[in-house]
């Protein structure tokens, strides 16, 4: 996924997209974790600044933190 460089992409994006990473290819979160992190960061967590991956991060621990309350 190209994103524009500058832009601080948002905890909300982060997780938007990882759940419909895994509804749509049926993946964990692990699994959509590591997909995002491919397809947005190119496997580099600088290729979009600190600040998005800040909020990636974020998003990644709030999805762990609703699926331990829901299991």
């Amino acid at each position: 996924m190209v994103t524009k460089n500058g832009s601080k992409l948002s905890k909300t994006y982060f997780k938007s997209y990882m759940q419909l990473v895994m509804s749509s290819r049926e993946f964990s979160l692990d699994e959509a974790r590591a997909y995002a992190f491919a397809e947005i960061f190119q496997n580099d967590e600088t290729t979009n600044g600190p600040a998005s991956f800040e909020q990636f991060e974020l998003a990644y621990e709030e999805m762990v933190a609703e699926q331990d309350l829901s299991n």
